[in-house]
């Protein structure tokens, strides 16, 4: 497999706590990798390590077959990995465009002009164009969630990691937010994705791990996983 971003052997410490264990992962060029697991099982801390937010304590991260183990997040966003939050978290008091103009001038550093074409095509992508003047802060829970995918976007990610995007969603706003993570897919970005809806993940994930204690517990294909007795014990309480 052709690797853009290639994880090997991450660990992360609190204290005395191993949040992240000897964890390994490779994503190829419009991939599209799940990542599922109990509360607790490392998941965000893994995110954070992909994304430069924490620094490993053990392993090493290349993407696009670079070390980039050492650099922070600002740095990665330049070279191409692009992330959402869990928690929607938007400049409030900035519109809708400035949210993704800030994200397109600092994450893809472009000039003006083109900081403004990526952010309105960013807009476009998430639908969010006909709100670009309107102030963040006033949008419902979608909506932020899809301002939150228009910023990852506008700094023209290679690898884009998505941590629970579909949470907190109906199950109609979630369908939405699938549409859109396909499109993105289709277009070629590979992705990551963290979920506990896990409809979600199946619609665009042709690959699923299972985290459970800071380790990967099951890899592979996605129905073929969840089908497994012991992914259903953990994850699901259903007894095999």
């Amino acid at each position: 497999m052709q690797e853009l971003v290639a994880a090997r052997g991450l660990a992360k410490w609190f204290g005395a706590l191993r949040v992240v264990d000897d964890v390994s992962l490779a994503v190829a060029p419009g991939e599209a990798l799940g990542i599922i697991g109990p509360n607790g099982a490392g998941k965000t801390t893994l995110f954070n390590l992909l994304g430069g937010d924490y620094a490993a304590d053990a392993g090493t991260i290349a993407f696009a077959g670079r070390d980039v183990t050492r650099l922070g997040p600002a740095e990665r966003a330049r070279l191409g990995i692009g992330r959402t939050y869990q928690i929607a978290d938007p400049f409030l008091k900035l519109t809708v465009f400035e949210n993704a103009l800030v994200a397109a001038t600092f994450g893809a550093r472009r000039g003006a002009r083109d900081a403004e074409a990526l952010a309105v095509e960013a807009l476009r992508a998430t639908q969010l164009l006909p709100k670009a003047n309107r102030a963040a802060g006033s949008l419902p829970l979608l909506d932020r969630k899809r301002l939150e995918l228009a910023r990852a976007l506008a700094t023209e990610p290679r690898l884009l990691l998505l941590d629970e995007i579909a949470g907190g969603l109906t199950e109609a706003e979630a369908h939405e937010v699938v549409a859109l993570v396909r499109e993105i897919a289709a277009a070629g970005v590979a992705i990551v994705w963290i979920e506990h809806v896990v409809h979600a993940l199946f619609a665009v994930a042709t690959r699923l791990i299972v985290m459970a204690d800071g380790r990967t517990f099951a890899e592979g294909e996605p129905r073929a996983v969840l089908d497994r007795p012991e992914v259903r014990r953990l994850y699901l309480g259903i007894e095999a």
